[in-house]
């Protein structure tokens, strides 16, 4: 090929030379069985020199780690635990021996590996270009000929081995055996994360407290805002005396705001968060966020108050409800933090899925934090009060809030009744004034229903899991609990605007207008806890709804099934008897023509 070479005009050369060193040209088949794999064959043009090859191989993932570690939650928190050991995704160690254990994985091959290069098609050749001048490479003497293809392409980030949990959520948004979940230890947020916040000889501490803006009060993590202000006031007293003392900073995060209503004012909501807040436990709050990790709003500013408070050592602490965002805001912060090019490659991956307990174990997020300063993501809290902890992932699917919310608005007199799916109802028993309005913030997906109240009893039997779902299945309503009652006495100034919203946890709420006094009866499932709160969205739709279903699929796809009955047997009836429907025909136009004349 030398010969060929140097018989040929610069021009044509260039198709047979790299441009660097770096590229990779894969050789051809016939040539698989003279060249040892994942070599590098180097030709010099000077007439005096032939230069030889180096080697490199792919790297594989560790061997599993041992088996007192499969069933752990602590994830990779401790330095010495290998990166590897754990899933990326979740926080689980990982095993590839036992598919019924948690943490299970398939470790890639190299015939796997190389399978799956050679589909990728590619070329030798290079376009001709017409500057007629060496290539800087062909002037120094060497280039590149052949290349292994089982090489991985340096510029090119590796795929990083999940488990197979995160695998199946993250390709088809369910998880293949939920069991395997079952085996893993309760996250003991006090045990794992509580006593680091809690001593007063550690470093200092920050607490990302991340709460879901659609589910204000059922994703608000209480018992770790006691456990931080408790802990804050105990250390105050020796911090302010020079002392050694551990004063975790808590900055409340409120996520996905981009499914709240863009007429909702900041500072109203900013000062309606805060108050919220104070009810839930937190007594001082070093900064307060709003983000959207979707549309990437206020990420900048999190990034900087966050680094500012964790200082160089710092430990910073992702904590929230389950299906709060934590890990989807994770890895927003790591992509904006990349974007920026100060702290090198920055790469998260988290696994995000709109299912509750996504993250298993504690998972520390590289290179986002500068100096020594680290990030973690921990489990999702369970809240048991939440109604979203009870429900199948089909259900879970149409409750789960993705698009910016709409009202539902309804003017009620005494004696009627609203229902959000077959999850939660109200009744309006007692009014000082002849109506008042009710708008329904809740998932669109779920259908409605307004009726009297002394119907009830028969919506709940004849279309509770038909026209209204969720719960979806014959024997639902059963498995999610006895049907129970709280009485609510609220009082209104304004018809223009709501005035008290009656929220159910990872539910929705009703927000109620009225000018005037109502005494409000709210019927859901025991154990799901219901709050009574000022209004967070005084608007109301101007369009109002009308009595009976809502528009939608689930109540027209309910409305076939119980029809369909009902038009087989007329079917049959007008096929029995053809000659039938003639004199009824008939008579109607007859009717008809009378009553138009």
């Amino acid at each position: 090929m030398l010969i060929r070479a140097r018989t040929l005009s610069p021009s044509k050369l260039k198709p047979f030379f790299s441009q660097s060193l770096t590229q990779k040209i894969p050789r051809k088949s016939h040539l698989q069985n003279s060249l040892k794999p994942s070599t590098f064959q180097f030709f010099s043009l000077s007439p005096f020199s032939f230069t030889s090859s180096f080697s490199s191989s792919q790297q594989l993932p560790p061997s599993p780690p041992p088996k007192h570690l499969l069933l752990s939650r602590d994830g990779n928190y401790e330095e010495a635990t290998p990166v590897h050991a754990v899933c990326p995704g979740c926080g689980v160690h990982m095993q590839d021996q036992n598919p019924k254990q948690p943490g299970y994985f398939i470790k890639p091959t190299a015939t796997a590996t190389q399978q799956t290069l050679h589909k990728i098609k590619t070329s030798h050749l290079v376009p001709v270009s017409t500057e007629p001048e060496f290539l800087d490479s062909v002037k120094r003497g060497n280039i590149v000929i052949y290349t292994d293809p089982e090489t991985p392409n340096p510029k090119m980030p590796e795929k990083p081995v999940v488990c197979a949990r995160c695998h199946g959520l993250r390709h088809y948004g369910r998880v293949k055996d939920p069991t395997v979940e079952n085996l893993l230890p309760d996250f003991d947020f006090y045990h794992t994360v509580g006593r680091k916040l809690m001593t007063a000889t550690r470093t200092r501490s920050v607490v990302l407290m991340v709460v879901d803006a659609s589910d204000f009060d059922g994703s608000f993590p209480r018992r770790v805002a006691k456990i931080v202000s408790e802990t804050v006031e105990e250390n105050l007293t020796a911090w302010m005396e020079g002392k050694s003392g551990n004063l975790p900073r808590v900055v409340l995060v409120v996520t996905k705001i981009d499914l709240l209503p863009s007429c909702l004012s900041p500072t109203r909501f900013e000062h309606w968060v805060r108050q919220r807040a104070r009810e839930g436990g937190i007594d001082r709050i070093s900064k307060l966020h709003f983000v959207s990790a979707v549309k990437n709003w206020g990420l900048k500013s999190l990034i900087e108050d966050v680094t500012l408070l964790a200082g160089k050592r710092g430990n910073v602490w992702a904590i929230g409800a389950q299906n709060a965002g934590k890990s989807t805001l994770l890895n927003a912060i790591a992509k904006c933090v990349d974007s920026g090019g100060e702290r090198g490659k920055v790469v998260s991956h988290l696994t995000e899925a709109p299912v509750p307990g996504t993250t298993l174990g504690i998972v520390r997020v590289e290179g986002v934090l500068p100096a020594q300063a680290k990030l973690f993501d921990t489990p999702g809290l369970l809240h048991p009060h939440q109604i979203t902890t009870r429900l199948t992932r089909e259900e879970q699917k149409l409750v789960h809030v993705s698009k910016e919310l709409k009202p539902r608005t309804y003017r009620i007199k005494a004696g009627h009744s609203v229902h959000i799916a077959g999850l939660m109802r109200l009744d309006v028993e007692e009014l000082s004034v002849e109506s008042i309005y009710v708008t329904v913030w809740a998932s669109p997906y779920l259908p409605l229903h307004m009726g009297k109240t002394e119907n009830a009893t028969r919506i709940l039997e004849e279309h509770f899991c038909r026209q209204l779902q969720p719960p979806i299945g014959e024997k639902r309503v059963e498995e999610l609990g006895k049907w129970v009652r709280k009485e609510f006495r609220v009082s209104g100034k304004s018809w223009d605007s709501s005035s008290v919203d009656i929220a159910a946890a990872g539910l929705g709420w009703f927000a109620i207008g009225l000018k005037g006094e109502a005494v409000l009866g709210v019927w859901t499932y025991e154990g799901v806890e219901i709050f009574l709160r000022n209004s967070l969205i005084s608007d109301r739709s101007q369009v109002f709804e009308v009595a009976g279903f809502t528009v939608s699929k689930i109540v027209s796809k309910a409305d076939q099934a119980l029809n369909k009955p009902k038009r087989q047997s007329e079917t049959k009836r007008k096929r029995g008897n053809p000659e039938g429907e003639i004199p009824t025909e008939s008579s109607l136009l007859t009717v008809d023509s009378g009553s138009s004349s």
